[in-house]
């Protein structure tokens, strides 16, 4: 029961293939297990996800492979929540982004009211286990909380590229269907972060349109070739279905922008 993690292949990334689905394995996961990140580091790949259904208690885990397909649960999960008084305890919407000699795991939580999402940063060792006693919480704060109107309250969901020596933060903002839209925000540190506009990079859909309720939780991904795509969820029907698309996305004068009109599921 409960929400669960597919994986699926492409080598166009337009035609997918589901190749397996992840069960539930550890305590942690019994209510639901969601929202995952994967980055490769020697031959594993590290899975970082998140606990769902369990409010306050919902917290980062990890996993690695070394076939993208079958994964083994760190025995401490879920291995990091976060603390202090501008937080519930909730970490979800894990990302994870090499800096040097640590890796750095952004994560969205919400305030003690429980009603304003939040992005927060912790670290560990870059050859660490990546186990919970490797990871250190950088700031008693969020780093980036919902400001414009359009963002409502909510920021979630941080995905992180890097370009030369800045961080760029692809977020959504406000919550599902409200509707939710992506923005951007840079960093040279991890921590301090700047808007790049006061309006989203990319919109929902117009009325009819596949992603009329929102455009949401994104994905930016390099690929091999240098060239740059932003994943996103969509639906027109408020949450009643869940659909996946992609955008090309260019660069000028270090400013990203939507380089083809986005297109169906």
């Amino acid at each position: 029961n409960g929400w669960r993690i597919g994986i699926a292949t492409s080598d166009d990334m337009l035609r997918w293939k589901k190749e397996a689905q992840m069960t539930s394995e550890h305590p942690s996961e019994a209510m639901g297990f969601c929202a995952p990140a994967a980055i490769v580091l020697g031959n594993k790949v590290h899975l970082f996800y998140q606990s769902y259904g369990n409010k306050e208690k919902d917290a980062i885990c990890h996993a690695w492979s070394e076939d993208g397909i079958h994964f083994t649960r760190e025995p401490s999960n879920p291995v990091f929540h976060p603390h202090g008084d501008w937080t519930c305890g909730r970490a979800i919407d894990a990302e994870v982004v090499p800096d040097g000699n640590r890796m750095l795991l952004f994560f969205a939580s919400r305030d003690p009211a429980y009603k304003v999402q939040l992005v927060g940063v912790a670290s560990a060792p870059i050859h660490s286990d990546f186990s919970r006693s490797t990871w250190t919480q950088l700031v008693d704060a969020p780093i980036l909380k919902p400001e414009l109107p359009w963002e409502k309250m909510c920021l979630e969901a941080p995905s992180i590229l890097r370009q030369g020596k800045t961080l760029y933060m692809f977020y959504a903002g406000a919550y599902n269907n409200e509707p939710q839209q992506i923005g951007v925000a840079t960093s040279e540190d991890g921590i301090h972060w700047k808007r790049m506009s006061d309006q989203p990079l990319l919109t929902h859909g117009k009325p009819g349109e596949w992603n009329e309720s929102e455009s949401g939780h994104p994905g930016i991904f390099r690929d091999t070739d240098g060239q740059t795509y932003l994943f996103y969820q969509g639906n027109k029907d408020g949450g009643k279905s869940w659909y996946l698309s992609k955008v090309k996305i260019g660069w000028k004068d270090g400013k990203p922008f939507v380089d083809e009109k986005p297109n169906g599921s």
